[in-house]
């Protein structure tokens, strides 16, 4: 996969106007380049955290993820995953505190339970569960965020873009 680094570098293939590659992640039908957009909502104390303490690190991971920080993953409405597909995102990824170290006590209990009743509903709406990921980093595991945001990537390059949110609108 390409990273940002390897674009301005010149080091990607380039694809003539109609041409496709095959297995090339970042071309689809019709030789349109394509870059997945992924959505992570993560709790301010925790997760966001890790995600800081990846980029001080210096450490080198997908830049695909565009992040929204919320108080605590325990306040994230189902709502907000399912716009954030509407509005063109091709993957999720929503990450808190571990069990246990919540700042507001049991929020990322509550977002578990919440998550696990929200699956099915993407289920009845036909989102492929690979399209959204639930996990805990600390603010200590800036390691673990970009092995994360990398493997989450990857998935979304191999699923491919996500065209189920104009069967939401209708």
């Amino acid at each position: 996969m390409p990273c940002r680094a390897a674009e301005q570098e010149g080091e990607e293939g380039k694809v003539s106007e109609g041409e496709e590659v095959k297995g090339s992640p970042n071309v689809v039908s019709g030789g349109q380049s394509w870059e997945p957009k992924i959505t992570a909502f993560v709790c301010n104390w925790c997760t966001y955290a890790g995600a800081d303490l990846a980029g001080t690190s210096r450490l080198r991971y997908r830049p695909q993820v565009r992040v929204i920080k919320l108080p605590c993953t325990g306040r994230i409405d189902p709502l907000f995953i399912l716009k954030a597909f509407e509005r063109g995102a091709d993957g999720i990824l929503v990450s808190g505190c571990h069990p246990g170290d919540c700042h507001y006590t049991s929020g990322n209990y509550h977002a578990r339970r919440r998550f696990a009743t929200f699956r099915k509903l993407l289920e009845f709406l036909g989102i492929d569960l690979r399209r959204v990921q639930f996990s805990w980093v600390s603010a200590a595991e800036g390691g673990k965020w970009a092995q994360l945001v990398d493997e989450v990537t990857q998935r979304i390059w191999e699923l491919g873009p996500f065209e189920g949110y104009r069967r939401l609108d209708d």
